[in-house]
């Protein structure tokens, strides 16, 4: 009798032990794609190259922190461009969008402080507004950008949907995408490779059942819903700066809830093997 006890403390032991691995396995299975390919890095280390990522608001610079992160990390310069201040993100209920804009801009800058990027471009287009600009317009001040940094590789949303249904995020990706496609070659334009941020189709199914964005936002058309991943980035080793990334955001921080459910509930060792890569494909 007393072996029995025994065994039964030790299985018990063993499975407090084993607990938060099945948990991890569990996540990484509700989340995770196996058959979309797995990279160490978005880019070969060398030579360096120059990458200009290009989004419209505040925070969104969220969704390829890791990334951004294992650039640096391995020698290449990152630019971020920020098109709008965010005074239309009003999540805090900050009574005045100038306040608002100003709160924004030093959140953003304080992101690309932790992030390590070479360089923040802040511009002051209308959030919300991009669309009142016009394709030509959007794509005038994209490809001014591009001239002026002179990058090899461009980074930003998709042009489908913009991740998950914003104007501003799917205009500035058809930008992007558009002003790559149409000058791809040309001696006087530099990019060579154009990556777009997308989810995996496991991560979408979650998002439409936990983010209210998503829910609200997103194409009920599958065939209009994101573009398939060409690969996922490891980005488990920068997660802890990933989150002060996030938590620069204070104005967004209901916002952010959503890109990272429970992560402020469940231990940083666990979420982060579950929350371990970000998913890109690439435009050819």
């Amino acid at each position: 009798m007393k072996k029995l006890g025994i065994g039964i403390l030790l299985g018990l032991v063993g499975l407090l032990l084993l607990s938060p691995f099945l948990l991890i396995g569990w996540g990484r299975g509700m989340l995770h794609d196996s058959e979309v390919p797995q990279r160490a890095e978005l880019i070969p280390s060398a030579p360096k190259q120059k990458v200009l990522a290009i989004f419209p608001h505040p925070d969104d610079e969220v969704t390829v922190a890791g990334t951004v992160m294992g650039l640096k990390a391995a020698g290449h310069e990152v630019t971020l461009v920020c098109l709008t201040r965010g005074e239309k993100g009003n999540a805090a209920q900050i009574p005045s969008e100038e306040e608002l804009a100003r709160l924004r801009t030093a959140e953003m800058q304080q992101s690309a402080k932790t992030l390590g990027v070479d360089e923040l471009i802040q511009l002051d287009y209308a959030d919300g507004g991009i669309k009142a600009l016009g394709m030509d317009s959007l794509k005038s001040v994209v490809y001014a950008l591009i001239q002026t940094q002179k990058p090899d590789v461009l980074l930003s949303y998709d042009s489908k949907v913009g991740l998950y249904g914003h104007s501003d995020h799917m205009l500035i990706g058809k930008a992007v995408e558009e002003v790559f496609l149409g000058f791809r070659g040309s001696t006087d334009f530099a990019p060579k490779r154009l990556f777009q941020v997308t989810l995996s189709k496991k991560q979408i199914e979650v998002a439409l059942k936990l983010s209210a964005g998503f829910q609200k936002n997103y194409p009920k058309d599958p065939e209009k819903g994101l573009p398939a991943p060409d690969f996922s980035i490891g980005t488990q080793s920068y997660f802890s700066r990933t989150l002060k990334v996030m938590q620069a955001h204070q104005t967004q921080k209901k916002v952010l809830q959503d890109l990272m459910p429970y992560h402020d509930q469940v231990p940083q060792w666990i979420y982060s093997r579950i929350f371990d890569r970000e998913y890109f494909r690439e435009v050819r």
